[in-house]
């Protein structure tokens, strides 16, 4: 049995995780909206693209997402995708991730996941229920982060620029393009960029084609394709690229979802 919407008074049944399913069609899309509980939003298949305020995450499949309570944000499937959600009172263990991240999930923890959308919402805390409950409660603690962010400037002019950048990579752009697009010297963007995203832009803009790439080799795009789309020189630039960031080649890491744990490099 899958819940296909969440009880609208989820929040306030009194157990400290809340498990919900949900199956989304192609072309789907989850309004910006915020949970007073943290959230750990789970793709069983397919690709969900998250967006905040402060950046974007992409959950490939068999992955999943820590959005913490309060947090304003929208999620848009890529294709059809089924998902699985635990709800977490902010209270109900210590150390809780305070910032969205995307999280490698365990063979285990993905069964807790998926037999917990069949327990009663009211579960007997002393029940076999309460010990799955109990039990992914410890297992957060557990998830590997995986490198699947990109944050965004609060600098509003800088915003702009790369929130347009990832709308349509133009990997050809200098940062001398970037520079005089907001009217700035290359010392004080380099320094600007960095002060607001932790990243050079080097190094986000190979961030932000990843997560342009992934949606596009979950849907069966060739390889060759997407790498000469996003202005890498040949098929294999783009792979050393990918394997760097993600732990395998693009040919492997959808197969490598399907492996034990659904980390990357986990198939032979």
């Amino acid at each position: 049995m899958v819940r296909d919407v969440a009880p609208p008074d989820y929040e306030s049944i009194p157990r400290p995780v809340v498990a919900i399913g949900n199956d989304y069609p192609a072309h789907y899309v989850i309004l910006p909206h915020r949970h007073r509980r943290s959230q750990l939003l789970f793709g069983v298949d397919g690709v969900l693209l998250v967006r905040t305020e402060q950046g974007r995450w992409v959950v490939p499949p068999e992955r999943a997402v820590w959005i913490p309570g309060g947090i304003t944000h929208d999620v848009q499937p890529v294709g059809a995708v089924r998902v699985r959600s635990v709800y977490i009172e902010p209270d109900a263990i210590a150390g809780l991730p305070t910032a969205c991240q995307v999280v490698g999930v365990s063979a285990l923890m993905r069964s807790l996941l998926i037999e917990a959308v069949d327990l009663p919402l009211e579960y007997d805390p002393d029940s076999r229920a309460g010990l799955i409950m109990a039990l992914i409660l410890e297992e957060i603690g557990r998830m590997p982060v995986l490198p699947l962010n990109l944050p965004l400037p609060g600098h509003a002019a800088l915003a702009a620029r790369c929130r347009h950048f990832l709308d349509g990579p133009t990997p050809h752009d200098t940062i001398d393009d970037w520079c005089d697009a907001l009217a700035m010297s290359r010392r004080a963007f380099t320094r600007l960029f960095r002060q607001e995203t932790g990243l050079s832009l080097s190094a986000w803009r190979q961030q932000a084609c990843l997560f342009h790439a992934l949606p596009r080799l979950a849907a069966g795009e060739p390889v060759t394709v997407v790498a000469l789309d996003l202005g890498n020189n040949s098929p294999a630039a783009f792979t050393t690229m990918f394997k760097r960031l993600l732990g395998v080649p693009p040919s492997r890491y959808f197969v490598a979802t399907s492996g034990p744990g659904g980390a990357p490099g986990s198939s032979p």
